[in-house]
């Protein structure tokens, strides 16, 4: 979403008894003859011919030197097959090992180290909505996710084990009985929960607040949680206020609200409780596999559209790169799906980024339109508080029945494992998942005496409403944006992607540019989403959903761009309450600033440019602190010290990964928001140094004698020995990890990325990460800034989230645009394909993106052809 939202910390492992004889095995695999047979007999046949059941009619798969495949097909049946066929070839075990995440079933792969991960899940129910959500398909869509099925289904008929993916002959070590049981529509449908629960707006700010209440008075708890500063930085749909200048904006604190739980009668008191209980879900939630990496601050996205008014074409640019982080393979699947012929029955035309598991693109572009994405981030999720007594919840003063059902988790090794898992009307209960952490809320209340003595399943309670648990359309949506041909169509595709709501950006050849935000974001009767509010009573419930038309949009603005960053895309005036949790807007002002320099400038705008705009390291916050910190008073300084402030002189502010500056300047920021914050906020709250964290010590920069920033455990009686500090502990610190000449520190050295396999890569198994793993690589970029390369301040200065993928579309020429993944096509260990775009990624440089078939066939090195069964 982009906000400095508290970062999860992860400590899942899956280890086993076994873990010696797969440290052996691993080491086995590479350097002998039958190492390297076991890592290459997965590679997948790329050329030749392929027999396909059940196909109707030849398809041709061309495949570039990236690996990224082309299919083209007479009918969509049999382009979706192919797809399904292709994506096996690929990418099996990921797909494989997300549908036993999204349908809570990773006991059966990893053992009973996964039980709580899966009944979390479970709990949730993710799976059980996705089968809701395939009951609903109409035929033609159902037939698409069906043929994808069966394409997926080919593959594996004729591989298994080892021959599917190196990871099988790892898992075989440890769970040896484990074959992959066919593929299903629900599993791919399955995996649109993942992406709506790690893209799930602000429920760890709504945590963070409660959390933060038990030890700070509102005013101040509102101003760690500041608001969206309107009047300095853009909004999607208005773009940058007049007068405002691109430069870090002070922001105001949100206003100071009642608590809804404190207010409620009788519930004196019960911020701590309810902080306490929180502090059990945090931990909870932390320990759920994030799909799309790391959940926390940084997962934003940026995109903009150009008119043709302003490029050397006269036509639109779009450019996008989602912030996600940063797994191996990529999250990201780059394809194209060719209809030999347009027309009804095979609508499809298109190239772009799709999903494994999942038939159809995400992002990309047809013959006439392309899109993009960013998270919109609304606020789709509440948490109430129960009144529960046995098997009953209490409910405008009655007493309603808790919906109950039990589900058998079976684990590998190990005797099956039965749940019960229990609901109210606002959705399933979360806090049964804590067991003894979450009965003492009770005590804490004085309404406690009313009810039975506390159990793990009486007391006060928490369960969680979430917009993603109620049956949706987005499964079609994906296929409806790709058959658009015209903002109408586009638009009304829009109107199907129920979750996760994104801010979609459009553009078309016949020259308009536009910008839709769809979804489902609920109309509450009271309060703004913030905090837990109570369940006993209807006054917080949801009113339906905001209407698609009332949604914001804009068609061909005056200004001749538009700019989504995870900002705000309307003023404070729009009449419905989205969310009070939006990115605040540093990202957004930076390209905004770009992009109308160009304008002012008369510089017809080009794809090239557009990269070099996604490259940008300008840091806001340092333009903003730097020139503070030099203007502290040398007192004491130390000759260390003085030499790395030095380095400040002349800086640019950009966080370059060869800068020395960069590094001492983010050094400095890490030991300040320490200093700040670590020893007077709970740990889960603390600020992980993104934009929130920017906005508030910016705010508090003009307060220097603000209790903020005094803090006797480290000797700070104010602003400015608070800075002294962070400078001279920065300075001693950039020596340890760097040398002493602080000439020749540079970011990139301490500000690395290893792309990590999400289910072996942090498996505490070094010889397994050996082999699933890559990096580390040194990189430039941080936090909110464009290029939105972030770090946790909690924890250190490595890299957690990433552009995922970068794209930029010519509508005059789909030929000149460009594409780049994070890592490759290939989710096989040691395939020339498996990382062979990361280093490109690295240093900012891109690929052509070939369209038209003529230089498609040209560009292959590889041509498969599936055969229609005889």
């Amino acid at each position: 979403m982009g906000t400095d939202a508290p970062r999860s910390r992860r400590h899942r492992r899956i280890r086993s008894a076994l873990a010696v004889l797969a440290v052996v095995l691993s080491l086995a695999l590479v350097g002998t003859g039958l190492g390297v047979w076991t890592v290459v007999r997965s590679f997948p046949a790329l050329s030749g011919q392929v027999t396909l059941p059940g196909q109707g009619a030849d398809v041709t798969v061309y495949r570039d030197q990236a690996g990224i495949p082309q299919i083209l097909a007479r009918n969509a049946g049999d382009l979706f097959r192919a797809e399904g066929y292709v994506h096996a070839q690929d990418r099996f075990w990921e797909m494989d090992f997300r549908r036993h995440v999204t349908s809570g079933r990773l006991s059966e792969l990893f053992g009973a180290s996964q039980v709580g991960t899966d009944t979390f899940i479970r709990t949730l129910g993710w799976r059980a909505v996705a089968e809701q959500e395939v009951a609903l398909l109409d035929p033609v869509t159902l037939g698409y996710y069906q043929s994808y099925a069966d394409g997926v289904n080919a593959y594996l008929a004729g591989h298994s084990g080892a021959d599917l993916s190196l990871e099988y002959a790892v898992l075989a070590v440890q769970n040896p009985g484990y074959t992959p049981e066919p593929w299903t529509p629900a599993d791919s449908v399955a995996w649109l929960k993942a992406m709506a629960w790690d893209l799930r707006s602000n429920l760890d700010d709504e945590i963070d607040r409660a959390m933060l209440a038990g030890s700070l008075n509102p005013a101040e708890v509102a101003r760690l949680h500041p608001d969206y500063p309107y009047t300095a930085h853009p909004t999607i749909v208005g773009g940058m206020p007049a007068g405002a200048a691109a430069v870090a904006a002070s922001v105001t604190p949100s206003p100071v609200a009642a608590d809804p739980v404190a207010a409620a009668p009788g519930a004196a008191g019960a911020e701590a409780a309810l902080a306490s209980t929180l502090g059990g879900l945090h931990d909870t939630l932390s320990a759920v596999p994030e799909l799309l990496g790391p959940a926390g601050g940084e997962i934003g996205s940026n995109s903009w559209v150009v008119s043709g008014a302003h490029t050397a074409t006269g036509k639109p640019i779009l450019a996008n790169d989602p912030h996600l982080g940063a797994v191996m393979p990529s999250v990201w699947y780059q394809v194209g799906l060719r209809c030999t012929s347009v027309t009804a029955d095979c609508p499809f035309d298109l190239a772009g980024y799709g999903f494994s598991g999942l038939p159809g693109i995400i992002i990309g572009h047809n013959a006439r339109i392309a899109w993009g994405f960013t998270n919109l981030g609304p606020d789709v999720a509440d948490l109430y508080l129960e009144k529960v007594t046995g098997d009953s919840y209490e409910y405008d003063g009655a007493a309603k029945p808790i919906q109950v059902r039990t589900e058998k988790i079976r684990v590998a090794g190990g005797p099956a494992v039965t749940i019960r898992i229990r609901s109210t009307e606002h959705g399933p209960i979360v806090s049964d998942l804590q067991g003894s952490a979450f009965p003492a809320i009770a005590a804490d209340y004085p309404e406690a005496a009313d009810l039975p003595p506390a159990t793990t399943e009486t007391g006060y309670q928490l369960s969680l409403q979430w917009t993603a648990l109620t049956p949706g359309h987005t499964a079609a949506a994906i296929f409806a944006l790709g058959a658009a041909t015209d903002w109408a169509s586009f638009r009304r595709a829009a109107s199907l992607f129920d979750v996760p709501s994104q801010n979609l950006v459009y553009a078309d050849v016949d020259g308009n540019i536009g910008y839709q935000a769809p979804g489902l974001i609920p109309i509450r009767r009271a309060g703004d989403g913030t905090v837990p509010v109570p369940g006993w009573t209807s006054q917080y419930g949801w009113d339906g959903y905001i209407p698609f038309d009332a949604l914001p949009q804009t068609l061909n603005p005056a200004s001749g761009f538009i700019v989504t960053a995870n900002n705000a895309p309307v003023g404070a005036d729009y009449p419905y309450l989205i969310t009070r949790d939006w990115d605040l807007g540093y990202r957004a002002t930076e390209i905004t600033a770009r992009l109308q320099a160009l304008i002012d400038n008369g510089t017809p705008m080009t794809p090239a440019m557009m990269s070099e705009i996604q490259a940008d390291t300008f840091s806001p916050l340092a333009a903003r602190l730097v020139p503070v910190l030099q203007a502290v008073k040398s007192t004491g300084q130390t000759e260390q010290t003085r030499a790395a402030l030095a380095l400040f002189d002349g800086w640019d502010y950009r966080l370059e990964s060869d800068s020395a500056a960069a590094a001492y300047f983010n050094i400095v920021w890490r030991n300040l928001l320490a200093d700040l914050f670590d020893t007077k906020l709970p740990e889960s709250t603390w600020l992980t140094g993104g934009d929130r964290a920017y906005a508030v010590v910016i705010a508090l920069l003009d307060e220097p004698d603000s209790p903020w920033w005094k803090n006797a455990r480290v000797g700070s009686a104010g602003r400015d020995s608070m800075l002294q500090r962070a400078l001279k502990q920065a300075a001693a610190e950039g020596e340890r990890l760097m040398g002493p000449d602080a000439s020749a520190w540079r970011w990139g050295s301490i500000h690395t990325l290893e792309v990590t396999n999400a289910s072996f890569g942090k498996s505490g198994v070094a010889p397994l990460e050996w082999l699933f793993n890559r990096g580390p690589y040194e990189l430039a970029g941080g936090s909110s800034v464009v290029d939105a390369v972030g770090w946790d301040a909690t924890a250190g200065y490595t890299v957690d989230w990433v552009p995922s993928m970068r794209e930029v579309v010519s509508l005059a020429d789909w030929d000149d645009s460009t594409w780049l993944n994070l890592t490759g096509s290939s989710g096989h260990a040691f395939h020339p394909n498996y990382a062979d775009q990361t280093a490109l990624w690295q240093h900012q440089e891109t690929r052509p993106w070939l369209f038209s078939l003529a230089a498609v066939r040209a560009a292959a090195t590889d041509t498969l052809e599936l055969r229609a069964g005889r």
